[in-house]
Protein backbone atom coordinates (compact mmCIF):
# COMPACT_ATOMS: atom_id res chain seq x y z
CA UNK A 1 0.00 0.00 0.00
CA UNK A 2 1.54 3.10 -0.70
CA UNK A 3 1.22 6.52 1.36
CA UNK A 4 1.05 10.03 -0.25
CA UNK A 5 1.88 13.28 1.68
CA UNK A 6 0.61 16.30 0.95
CA UNK A 7 2.28 19.84 2.22
CA UNK A 8 0.06 21.88 3.50
CA UNK A 9 2.35 24.29 5.59
CA UNK A 10 6.15 24.19 5.29
CA UNK A 11 6.70 27.58 7.30
CA UNK A 12 8.39 27.79 10.65
CA UNK A 13 6.37 29.98 13.65
CA UNK A 14 6.15 33.01 11.85
CA UNK A 15 4.12 32.84 8.41
CA UNK A 16 4.60 34.26 5.19
CA UNK A 17 2.08 35.36 2.64
CA UNK A 18 3.43 32.31 0.67
CA UNK A 19 3.64 29.85 3.22
CA UNK A 20 1.69 28.38 6.20
CA UNK A 21 2.77 27.06 9.51
CA UNK A 22 2.92 23.11 9.53
CA UNK A 23 0.77 20.81 8.57
CA UNK A 24 0.80 17.27 6.01
CA UNK A 25 -2.13 15.76 4.60
CA UNK A 26 -1.25 11.92 4.83
CA UNK A 27 -3.23 9.08 2.62
CA UNK A 28 -2.94 5.89 2.16
CA UNK A 29 -6.40 3.55 0.29
CA UNK A 30 -9.07 5.69 1.34
CA UNK A 31 -7.52 6.64 4.50
CA UNK A 32 -6.16 9.83 5.95
CA UNK A 33 -4.40 11.09 8.77
CA UNK A 34 -3.70 14.41 9.78
CA UNK A 35 0.39 15.32 10.82
CA UNK A 36 0.90 18.88 12.61
CA UNK A 37 -2.34 20.96 12.00
CA UNK A 38 -0.76 24.74 12.07
CA UNK A 39 -3.00 27.81 11.69
CA UNK A 40 -4.93 27.38 8.84
CA UNK A 41 -4.40 23.79 7.73
CA UNK A 42 -8.04 23.58 6.55
CA UNK A 43 -8.03 26.28 4.50
CA UNK A 44 -5.08 24.45 2.80
CA UNK A 45 -6.93 20.75 3.04
CA UNK A 46 -9.62 22.55 0.66
CA UNK A 47 -7.22 24.43 -1.38
CA UNK A 48 -5.45 21.71 -2.33
CA UNK A 49 -8.29 19.25 -3.00
CA UNK A 50 -8.23 17.00 -0.02
CA UNK A 51 -10.81 15.66 1.77
CA UNK A 52 -10.75 17.07 5.49
CA UNK A 53 -14.17 14.63 6.61
CA UNK A 54 -11.65 11.52 5.57
CA UNK A 55 -9.61 12.32 8.46
CA UNK A 56 -9.99 10.18 10.80
CA UNK A 57 -6.55 10.84 12.94
CA UNK A 58 -4.14 13.87 14.37
CA UNK A 59 -0.94 13.35 15.05
CA UNK A 60 0.43 16.72 16.66
CA UNK A 61 4.14 16.47 17.61
CA UNK A 62 4.28 19.41 20.30
CA UNK A 63 2.66 22.28 21.84
CA UNK A 64 4.04 25.12 19.90
CA UNK A 65 0.90 27.40 18.52
CA UNK A 66 2.70 27.00 14.86
CA UNK A 67 2.08 23.57 15.24
CA UNK A 68 -1.86 22.57 16.68
CA UNK A 69 -3.05 26.17 16.21
CA UNK A 70 -5.89 24.73 13.13
CA UNK A 71 -7.38 22.69 15.35
CA UNK A 72 -10.46 24.58 16.99
CA UNK A 73 -11.34 25.88 13.92
CA UNK A 74 -10.86 22.57 11.80
CA UNK A 75 -12.54 20.37 14.87
CA UNK A 76 -15.71 23.17 14.80
CA UNK A 77 -15.69 22.65 10.58
CA UNK A 78 -16.08 18.99 11.55
CA UNK A 79 -19.33 19.36 14.21
CA UNK A 80 -20.92 22.02 11.77
CA UNK A 81 -20.41 19.46 8.59
CA UNK A 82 -22.23 17.10 10.69
CA UNK A 83 -19.30 14.51 11.18
CA UNK A 84 -20.15 11.41 13.62
CA UNK A 85 -17.91 9.35 13.42
CA UNK A 86 -14.95 9.48 16.33
CA UNK A 87 -11.08 11.27 15.77
CA UNK A 88 -8.37 10.27 17.33
CA UNK A 89 -5.96 12.73 18.15
CA UNK A 90 -2.44 11.66 19.44
CA UNK A 91 -0.42 14.82 21.34
CA UNK A 92 1.09 15.82 24.36
CA UNK A 93 -0.06 16.57 27.43
CA UNK A 94 -2.07 19.67 27.78
CA UNK A 95 -3.91 19.92 24.60
CA UNK A 96 -7.08 17.88 25.58
CA UNK A 97 -7.32 20.55 28.24
CA UNK A 98 -6.22 23.28 25.80
CA UNK A 99 -9.21 22.36 23.40
CA UNK A 100 -11.93 21.79 26.19
CA UNK A 101 -11.15 24.52 27.79
CA UNK A 102 -11.50 27.00 24.05
CA UNK A 103 -14.85 24.90 23.34
CA UNK A 104 -15.79 25.56 26.74
CA UNK A 105 -15.68 29.38 26.79
CA UNK A 106 -16.20 29.63 23.32
CA UNK A 107 -19.95 27.86 24.11
CA UNK A 108 -19.47 24.94 21.18
CA UNK A 109 -20.59 22.05 21.72
CA UNK A 110 -18.81 18.95 19.30
CA UNK A 111 -20.94 16.53 18.13
CA UNK A 112 -18.49 13.60 17.42
CA UNK A 113 -16.61 11.84 20.02
CA UNK A 114 -12.77 12.76 20.29
CA UNK A 115 -10.14 10.50 21.75
CA UNK A 116 -7.23 11.57 23.09
CA UNK A 117 -4.21 9.15 23.16
CA UNK A 118 -1.29 11.75 25.50
CA UNK A 119 2.19 10.82 24.18
CA UNK A 120 4.70 9.29 26.51
CA UNK A 121 8.35 10.83 26.93
CA UNK A 122 10.74 7.90 25.70
CA UNK A 123 14.12 7.52 24.20
CA UNK A 124 13.31 4.46 22.33
CA UNK A 125 10.99 4.24 19.67
CA UNK A 126 7.15 3.43 20.88
CA UNK A 127 4.08 1.99 19.37
CA UNK A 128 1.11 4.31 19.33
CA UNK A 129 -0.85 2.85 16.64
CA UNK A 130 -1.34 -0.46 15.03
CA UNK A 131 -3.63 -1.98 12.65
CA UNK A 132 -3.31 -5.19 9.56
CA UNK A 133 -2.51 -2.26 7.62
CA UNK A 134 -0.34 0.71 9.09
CA UNK A 135 1.89 0.72 12.01
CA UNK A 136 3.01 3.81 13.88
CA UNK A 137 5.44 4.96 15.95
CA UNK A 138 6.80 7.63 18.27
CA UNK A 139 9.87 9.19 19.37
CA UNK A 140 11.27 11.86 21.62
CA UNK A 141 13.62 14.72 19.38
CA UNK A 142 15.08 17.62 21.23
CA UNK A 143 13.25 21.36 21.24
CA UNK A 144 12.70 23.43 23.94
CA UNK A 145 9.11 21.72 24.48
CA UNK A 146 8.48 17.99 24.74
CA UNK A 147 8.49 17.10 20.95
CA UNK A 148 8.41 13.67 19.19
CA UNK A 149 8.64 12.27 15.89
CA UNK A 150 6.31 10.19 13.84
CA UNK A 151 6.83 6.83 11.73
CA UNK A 152 4.54 5.55 9.42
CA UNK A 153 4.77 2.13 7.97
CA UNK A 154 2.54 -0.20 5.88
CA UNK A 155 1.76 -3.88 6.40
CA UNK A 156 2.23 -5.89 2.98
CA UNK A 157 0.08 -7.96 4.52
CA UNK A 158 -1.37 -9.02 1.22
CA UNK A 159 -0.07 -9.99 -2.04
CA UNK A 160 -0.54 -8.48 -5.40
CA UNK A 161 -1.73 -10.45 -8.71
CA UNK A 162 0.19 -10.71 -11.54
CA UNK A 163 -2.28 -9.85 -13.98
CA UNK A 164 0.03 -10.85 -16.96
CA UNK A 165 -0.13 -14.36 -15.12
CA UNK A 166 -3.30 -14.85 -15.02
CA UNK A 167 -4.50 -13.69 -18.56
CA UNK A 168 -6.30 -16.75 -20.49
CA UNK A 169 -6.33 -19.14 -17.52
CA UNK A 170 -9.45 -20.20 -16.30
CA UNK A 171 -8.41 -19.63 -12.77
CA UNK A 172 -11.25 -19.68 -10.08
CA UNK A 173 -12.22 -16.44 -8.48
CA UNK A 174 -12.34 -18.24 -5.14
CA UNK A 175 -8.31 -18.52 -5.76
CA UNK A 176 -7.57 -14.45 -5.74
CA UNK A 177 -8.34 -14.23 -1.84
CA UNK A 178 -5.77 -17.19 -1.23
CA UNK A 179 -3.14 -15.93 -3.69
CA UNK A 180 -3.28 -12.50 -1.87
CA UNK A 181 -2.74 -14.06 1.47
CA UNK A 182 0.47 -15.79 0.25
CA UNK A 183 -2.06 -19.21 0.48
CA UNK A 184 -1.95 -22.43 -2.72
CA UNK A 185 -5.84 -23.12 -3.86
CA UNK A 186 -7.23 -26.32 -4.42
CA UNK A 187 -10.29 -26.44 -6.56
CA UNK A 188 -13.27 -28.84 -6.41
CA UNK A 189 -11.10 -30.87 -8.44
CA UNK A 190 -8.34 -31.87 -6.72
CA UNK A 191 -5.92 -29.28 -8.99
CA UNK A 192 -3.83 -27.19 -7.28
CA UNK A 193 -3.23 -23.32 -7.62
CA UNK A 194 0.10 -22.21 -6.86
CA UNK A 195 0.18 -18.38 -5.48
CA UNK A 196 3.53 -17.69 -6.25
CA UNK A 197 2.72 -18.39 -10.13
CA UNK A 198 0.23 -15.79 -10.48
CA UNK A 199 1.24 -12.77 -7.71
CA UNK A 200 4.26 -10.65 -7.82
CA UNK A 201 6.76 -10.29 -5.57
CA UNK A 202 6.04 -9.02 -2.35
CA UNK A 203 7.99 -5.34 -2.33
CA UNK A 204 9.26 -3.68 0.93
CA UNK A 205 6.97 -1.45 3.17
CA UNK A 206 6.50 1.81 2.49
CA UNK A 207 7.60 4.43 5.56
CA UNK A 208 7.55 7.69 6.05
CA UNK A 209 9.99 9.80 8.82
CA UNK A 210 8.50 13.03 10.50
CA UNK A 211 11.44 15.25 11.77
CA UNK A 212 9.98 18.41 12.95
CA UNK A 213 11.86 20.83 15.45
CA UNK A 214 14.96 19.35 16.86
CA UNK A 215 18.12 20.01 17.10
CA UNK A 216 20.45 17.51 14.92
CA UNK A 217 19.74 14.26 16.45
CA UNK A 218 22.06 11.67 14.93
CA UNK A 219 22.07 9.30 17.50
CA UNK A 220 18.31 8.59 16.48
CA UNK A 221 19.66 7.24 13.26
CA UNK A 222 20.43 3.52 14.45
CA UNK A 223 16.23 3.11 15.81
CA UNK A 224 15.02 4.45 12.72
CA UNK A 225 13.91 2.55 9.50
CA UNK A 226 15.89 2.90 6.31
CA UNK A 227 14.68 3.33 2.72
CA UNK A 228 12.71 5.73 4.25
CA UNK A 229 10.64 9.37 2.63
CA UNK A 230 12.59 11.64 5.47
CA UNK A 231 10.48 15.06 6.06
CA UNK A 232 13.03 16.86 8.08
CA UNK A 233 13.37 20.51 9.50
CA UNK A 234 15.81 22.78 8.04
CA UNK A 235 14.74 26.35 9.68
CA UNK A 236 17.79 27.41 9.12
CA UNK A 237 21.23 27.69 5.80
CA UNK A 238 24.25 26.64 7.83
CA UNK A 239 25.64 29.71 7.91
CA UNK A 240 23.27 30.57 10.66
CA UNK A 241 24.16 26.84 12.99
CA UNK A 242 25.12 29.00 15.88
CA UNK A 243 21.18 30.12 16.28
CA UNK A 244 20.28 26.18 16.80
CA UNK A 245 21.97 25.49 20.24
CA UNK A 246 19.29 28.62 21.49
CA UNK A 247 16.37 28.07 19.30
CA UNK A 248 17.05 23.83 19.03
CA UNK A 249 16.30 23.57 15.10
CA UNK A 250 18.29 22.38 12.57
CA UNK A 251 20.51 23.40 9.30
CA UNK A 252 19.61 22.42 5.68
CA UNK A 253 23.43 20.88 6.24
CA UNK A 254 22.41 19.16 9.71
CA UNK A 255 18.90 17.54 7.68
CA UNK A 256 21.09 16.40 4.95
CA UNK A 257 23.88 14.76 6.47
CA UNK A 258 20.73 13.04 8.52
CA UNK A 259 18.98 11.33 5.55
CA UNK A 260 22.69 10.16 4.23
CA UNK A 261 23.81 8.50 7.53
CA UNK A 262 20.16 7.01 7.22
CA UNK A 263 20.26 5.56 4.35
CA UNK A 264 17.08 7.36 3.25
CA UNK A 265 14.98 7.20 0.24
CA UNK A 266 14.37 10.70 -0.13
CA UNK A 267 14.42 13.68 1.90
CA UNK A 268 12.10 16.67 2.17
CA UNK A 269 13.02 19.78 3.92
CA UNK A 270 10.91 22.13 4.99
CA UNK A 271 10.00 24.18 8.58
CA UNK A 272 11.78 27.26 6.69
CA UNK A 273 12.81 30.46 9.11
CA UNK A 274 10.62 33.41 7.46
CA UNK A 275 13.62 35.03 6.90
CA UNK A 276 14.16 33.25 3.39
CA UNK A 277 11.87 34.29 0.54
CA UNK A 278 13.76 32.48 -1.91
CA UNK A 279 14.20 28.80 -1.11
CA UNK A 280 15.92 27.45 -3.84
CA UNK A 281 19.62 28.16 -1.43
CA UNK A 282 18.42 26.24 0.67
CA UNK A 283 17.82 23.34 -1.52
CA UNK A 284 21.20 23.40 -3.23
CA UNK A 285 22.82 23.54 0.38
CA UNK A 286 21.14 20.14 0.98
CA UNK A 287 22.01 18.66 -1.99
CA UNK A 288 25.55 19.04 -1.75
CA UNK A 289 25.16 16.21 0.95
CA UNK A 290 22.35 14.40 0.04
CA UNK A 291 21.42 15.07 -3.78
CA UNK A 292 17.52 13.31 -3.85
CA UNK A 293 16.43 16.54 -1.33
CA UNK A 294 13.29 18.25 -2.41
CA UNK A 295 11.64 21.39 -0.45
CA UNK A 296 8.35 21.27 1.07
CA UNK A 297 6.42 22.98 -1.52
CA UNK A 298 2.91 23.76 -0.43
CA UNK A 299 0.66 21.67 -2.47
CA UNK A 300 3.18 19.36 -3.43
CA UNK A 301 2.26 15.82 -2.90
CA UNK A 302 5.30 13.13 -2.46
CA UNK A 303 4.18 9.25 -3.07
CA UNK A 304 5.87 6.49 -1.87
Amino acid sequence: MSFEITILGSSSATPTVTRHPSAQYFCFGNRAFLIDCGEGAQTQILRFGQKPGKIEKIFISHLHLDHWLGLPGLLSTFSLNGRTAALEIYAPDGLQQILETTFKFTHFHLNYPIHFHTLQETENLQSIFEDEHICIDAINVQHRVPCWAFIFRSKNNYLKIDKDKIEGKNIPLKAFSAFRLGNNFTDENGKIYHYADYTLPKTSPATYIYITDTIYLPHLISQLPQNALLYHETTFMHDLAHKTESTMHSTTLEAAQFAKAANAKQLIIGHFSSRYNDLQPLLQEARTIFENTELAEEGRTFTI
